[in-house]
């Protein structure tokens, strides 16, 4: 269920592989509980905590608790509240933005040796 490439490419620009298959998971369905990111996105427990912790934190998911009947732990269930194509604009940006400064960090060091 999950595109593999997709993920492949998100680590390779900066994500962490449970933000990823996350991410990519939450794209696919429409909400997932917790429980259910983890059997989808081939995760461990811990790693879809930190994962959802995350995402909530750079305002791409939102949680909602769901009650259960009796006693016990509400159950959380997540939605991404930004497209993932916007997510993807939103790190090539930041990448485009690192690149060049990084091209104009290089360039003024050639400048500085005398190099070119």
């Amino acid at each position: 269920m999950i595109d593999e490439r997709l993920v492949e490419l998100l680590i390779k620009v900066g994500l962490n592989r449970s933000l990823a298959r996350t991410l990519v998971y939450l794209s696919k369905v429409k909400r997932a509980k917790a429980r259910e990111i983890e059997i989808g996105a081939e995760l461990r427990q811990p790693e879809v905590s930190l994962a959802t912790k995350h995402l909530k934190e750079l305002k791409w998911i939102r949680e909602r608790e769901l009650k259960k009947k009796g006693k016990g732990r509400p159950t959380k269930e997540y939605e991404l509240i930004v497209s993932l194509k916007d997510i993807v604009r939103e790190l090539v940006n930041s990448k485009r933005e690192e690149l060049n400064e990084l091209k104009a960090k290089l360039s003024e060091l050639e400048k500085l040796l005398n190099i070119k």
